[in-house]
């Protein structure tokens, strides 16, 4: 069962990845490898963005929701039936479809674990997973911009992997509510909600910065990249869920 996931790994994401950033880096300036990272990055994005915009369009709106759920929470709070209907009732007025965060996330994982895998080897192509056509250039330049080795760790890449995480979840996350509950009346809920609010706005990015210095920079301009496209993606779609919320309302 293992060596048959295995092998779909490969076939379906690894192999692909690996042929596209060799396919690039011969036909980007340069031969720079880094441009290849950018560019592969932004092809993949662009490939599961269907996905993930219906995703992103959902926890949108649940956010906007969020007051009318809490009335009904409330409302319905010793009938656990009746409210997940009422939920569902009110998901559907709306257009949600709360699965579609979870097959987004099932899609992303191996391409992400692949993606990682291919930058993780630098420069070491495994010529043995090339495609007959696809060959790796005599010559490649490591060095991104003519300003970054892709094979070893930098401080500004580091930085601006960390810097990028910040904002996109500042945009991902919603800002902690400013209302406080008398003292007592916080559940371990609230005290979760809060804690992880703080540690993926502000300790995950410190996290990244640290990985991203034990790692070569492919990695951080990977991730970079990702988290770019992520946020231009987050204020695309608030200005459109904010629309589409204003003319159900």
């Amino acid at each position: 069962m293992f060596s048959f996931i295995s092998f779909i790994y490969n076939t379906a994401f690894l192999e692909p990845l690996l042929n596209g950033l060799v396919f690039l880096v011969g036909h980007v300036p340069f031969h720079d490898i880094g441009l290849a990272i950018i560019i592969l990055t932004l092809v993949v994005r662009l490939i599961i963005f269907p996905f993930n915009h219906k995703s992103l369009m959902a926890q949108r709106k649940i956010k906007h929701l969020a007051p009318e759920i809490e009335v009904i929470k409330d409302k319905h709070k010793n009938d656990p039936r009746e409210k997940a209907k009422k939920t569902m009732e009110l998901y559907k007025k709306h257009g949600i479809n709360p699965m579609s965060g979870f097959l987004a996330l099932l899609i992303q994982i191996p391409i992400i674990l692949a993606l990682y895998k291919v930058f993780l080897g630098g420069m070491d192509f495994d010529t043995s997973k090339l495609y007959s056509f696809i060959a790796v250039p005599d010559q490649i330049s490591t060095v991104f911009l003519g300003l970054i080795d892709v094979t070893k760790s930098s401080y500004a890449m580091a930085f601006l992997a960390a810097l990028s995480q910040f904002f996109q979840m500042r945009l991902a996350i919603p800002p902690l509510s400013n209302t406080k509950k008398p003292a007592g009346q916080e559940t371990f809920k609230d005290n979760l909600a809060k804690s992880m609010s703080i540690q993926m706005r502000y300790v995950m990015p410190f996290f990244i910065f640290f990985i991203a210095l034990k790692l070569s920079s492919a990695i951080a301009i990977y991730w970079t990249t990702m988290n770019v496209f992520a946020i231009v993606h987050e204020i695309v779609v608030k200005r459109k869920a904010d629309k589409l919320l204003k003319e159900n309302a």
